[in-house]
C-alpha cells in the first residue's frame, strides 16, 4: 500500500491481496511481477508469490490476503482516488468470495474516497457484480468492520441505483484486438458507474467501432456529480445502454519494453475523442 504513487492516473495504492498469474502477453513485463521477485521478495506480503526463471520472476499464481493492509483507507481522512490491488487482481480466480467481499465493503465504507479496480479477469467481476447474494454479504461485512470505526449507516445510504456503488470504478486491461474483444463485453455487462479501459501495455492496433456502436459517454474526470450530468450524457443507471467513460493509453516502459507503433495510440486517441470518451495517455514507453 502507498497513500502516495507515482501512477500518474491514481492518487494512491492499494493492496489487501497481492500475487497474481500469467494469462496474457500483456502480463510478461509485469512490473508487479518483477517487483515481487526482486525488491519486495522478502516482504511478508510478497515472500513466496513468484518463481525464478531465465527470464526472470514469473508469478506462481499463489494469491495472498493481507490483513492488515485491509482497513488502511479507513484512515485516510483526505479523498483521494485509489487503485485497488495494484500488486494483484481482485478477480483473480483463486480468491476467494469472501476475500473479495471484504474488499468492497471498506470501499463501501469509504464513501469520500474513489477506488478504480483494474483486472484482466473481467468475467469474474461481472459474475461477482451480477450475483445478488453478493450484495448481502458486503453488506455482512460492513456490520463486522463498521463498529471499530463508526456507526454503519443503512445500504441506501453508501449505494446508488440497482446497488451501483457511486465510488467504484470497474476497468479492464485490453492490449491489443484479442483482449479487447474477449473483454469489453463482460466490462459492458457489469453494473458500475465509470468503466474504464487500460490500454498499456499496448501491444497492437484496436479498433473499438464495433463496440462503440451505441454507446453513449461521460468524462468522469471534468468535475460533473453524476446527478448534475447534463441531460443526454450517460447516469449510472445504464438506462440507455452499457457505456465506457475512460480510456488509458501507454506503451511498455523497462528493460525488455515491446515497442508500441504510434498509429496505435493515435488511433485509439482518435476512436474516443469521436466518441466523446475521456483518455489519459500515460507514456510512449
Amino acid at each position: 500500500m502507498s497513500d502516495k504513487t507515482s501512477i500518474e492516473w491514481t492518487d494512491a495504492t492499494w493492496n489487501p491481496i497481492t500475487g497474481c498469474s500469467v494469462v496474457s502477453p500483456g502480463c510478461t513485463n509485469c512490473y508487479a511481477m518483477k517487483l515481487a521477485g526482486t525488491r519486495l521478495k522478502h516482504h511478508p506480503t510478497r515472500r513466496g508469490l513468484t518463481r525464478d526463471t531465465k527470464a526472470g520472476p514469473v508469478w506462481t499464481g499463489e494469491v495472498r490476503f493481507n490483513e492488515r493492509q485491509l482497513l488502511e483507507p479507513l484512515s485516510w481522512k483526505r479523498p483521494r482516488t485509489i487503485f485497488v490491488c495494484a500488486h494483484g487482481d481482485l478477480f483473480h480466480e483463486h480468491v476467494p468470495r469472501e476475500w473479495i467481499d471484504k474488499v468492497f465493503a471498506v470501499m463501501v465504507l469509504n464513501p469520500h474516497h474513489t477506488f478504480q479496480v483494474l483486472t484482466k479477469r473481467p468475467e469474474n467481476m461481472r459474475a461477482y457484480l451480477s450475483d445478488i447474494p453478493s450484495w448481502g454479504r458486503i453488506d455482512s461485512a460492513m456490520d463486522a468492520i463498521a463498529p471499530a470505526h463508526w456507526h454503519k449507516r443503512e445500504w441506501e445510504d453508501y449505494v446508488g441505483e440497482n446497488n451501483i456503488i457511486p465510488n467504484l470504478w470497474l476497468g479492464t486491461s485490453v492490449e491489443d484486438q484479442r483482449r479487447a474483444d474477449e473483454r469489453i463485453p463482460h466490462l459492458l455487462a457489469t453494473p458500475a458507474a465509470v468503466r474504464f479501459l487500460s490500454a498499456e501495455p499496448l501491444l497492437g492496433p484496436i479498433d473499438l467501432a464495433d463496440m462503440c456502436d451505441g454507446w453513449k459517454f461521460f468524462n468522469p474526470l471534468s468535475g460533473a456529480r453524476w446527478q448534475d450530468a447534463p441531460e443526454g450524457t450517460a447516469s449510472h443507471s445504464d438506462s440507455d445502454g452499457p457505456r465506457l467513460h475512460w480510456v488509458i493509453v501507454g506503451g511498455e516502459s523497462g528493460r525488455g519494453a515491446r515497442p508500441m507503433h504510434p498509429d496505435w495510440a493515435r488511433s485509439l486517441l482518435d476512436q474516443c475523442q469521436a466518441a466523446n470518451v475521456a483518455v489519459f495517455f500515460k507514456q510512449w514507453g
